[in-house]
């Protein structure tokens, strides 16, 4: 009887021992997978803020008592992948002062490319609409000292591509009856939500 490898008898199988991986490429393997995971982590978490939505912190009380400061809100994108800020949003968008090294403000859209607002004792006129505007808690809208020299003259019909925006603490609120309309273009996001403290998480 000849032998096959695996003894005298050809039907028995005698497994043959398999060289164990040494210490250092089971190290390295470990090593290249966790660098993978990372990689893969940190573009989920870029991908997430450049697309989906951005977490930002309420610095001021200009959105009060809407947004108080402090609170930690998700500012969401893919709507407006497909549509147009309307008037009622609540919108993140880049601050028009150049000076201020692009930081993002959030306030309410109340006007938008076209359409006409005025100020009339204290009250927000749209197209010649007297606004319903609950969220102001019955605070007056006066117009505001424009910066920079700007001229802002009521009624002021907002330009195409632009948005007019205020706070909902109509007394303590640097908005467009400061810096004027802003730019669509210039909007990061719709805020949707508050998640943080938790006693004012809750929709947008």
């Amino acid at each position: 009887m000849y032998d096959n490898g695996y003894g005298t008898d050809p039907y028995a199988y005698q497994p043959q021992p398999q060289p164990r991986p040494s210490r250092a490429s089971s190290f390295l393997r470990t090593v290249l997978s966790v660098l993978v995971l990372v990689v893969l982590v940190v573009l989920l978490s870029w991908g997430l803020r450049t697309f989906v939505f951005q977490a930002y912190e309420i610095p001021s009380g200009s959105m009060e008592e809407t947004i108080m400061p402090g609170d930690m809100v998700f500012s969401e994108k893919i709507t407006y992948y497909g549509s147009d800020p309307a008037p009622g949003d609540i919108v993140t968008f880049q601050d028009p002062d150049p000076e201020q090294g692009g930081r993002i403000l959030i306030k309410r859209v109340i006007a938008v490319g076209g359409q006409t607002v005025d100020l009339r004792d204290g009250r927000v006129y749209v197209d010649g609409v007297l606004q319903d505007e609950p969220y102001t808690r019955g605070e007056p809208s006066y117009p505001l000292t424009p910066y920079y020299g700007l001229t802002i003259e009521y009624p002021y019909t907002v330009p195409e591509g632009g948005l007019w925006v205020m706070g909902d603490n109509r007394t303590n609120s640097q908005d467009s009856r400061y810096f004027g309309a802003i730019k669509e273009s210039s909007v990061t996001g719709k805020a949707i939500f508050i998640y943080w403290p938790l006693t004012d998480v809750g929709p947008l």
